[in-house]
């Protein structure tokens, strides 16, 4: 897959955005999203997880629970990390993300730099950068 990119010019493409990212999920079931602090990564899995069917509500960053559970339409689970306050990978080996990873139900990362060692080869590598505001710009690119 060549890398693709995807503007972001406000809030409101959030979800045209997100429904760009999930015509891919069906080959990527590891989503890294990278970017900056305040980039807007837990926003736009917000976003992600609504087109998918699980209440906005429901969502929240696990900064400090590390994974989040959530449901979608299919009632299949969606699990939601956030590495920012792991020290090292064995933190994360240690509350079983490698189980998370091979159970083949969607995982999306945040942080994922935290422990990139324990990634699997086929993941989505989503880079959100900072261009206004509240414009961003989504770079996706097919890790194999």
């Amino acid at each position: 897959m060549p890398t693709i990119e995807i503007p972001i010019a406000n809030l409101a493409a959030l979800p045209a955005a997100a429904a760009q990212l999930r015509g891919l999920l069906a080959d990527h079931r590891i989503v890294a999203f990278e970017g900056e602090m305040g980039a807007g990564k837990t926003t736009f899995i917000k976003a992600l997880c609504a087109s998918l069917g699980v209440p906005e509500n429901e969502v929240s960053s696990p900064t400090f629970s590390l994974v989040n559970e959530y449901r979608d339409a299919q009632n299949q689970p969606i699990y939601h990390f956030d590495f920012y306050r792991l020290d090292d990978a064995s933190e994360a080996i240690a509350m079983g993300a490698l189980e998370y990873f091979d159970s083949s139900y969607l995982c999306l990362l945040e942080w994922p730099s935290r422990v990139e060692a324990l990634l699997p080869p086929n993941h989505l590598l989503v880079t959100l950068s900072v261009t206004g505001p509240e414009s961003r710009i989504l770079q996706l690119i097919s890790e194999n």
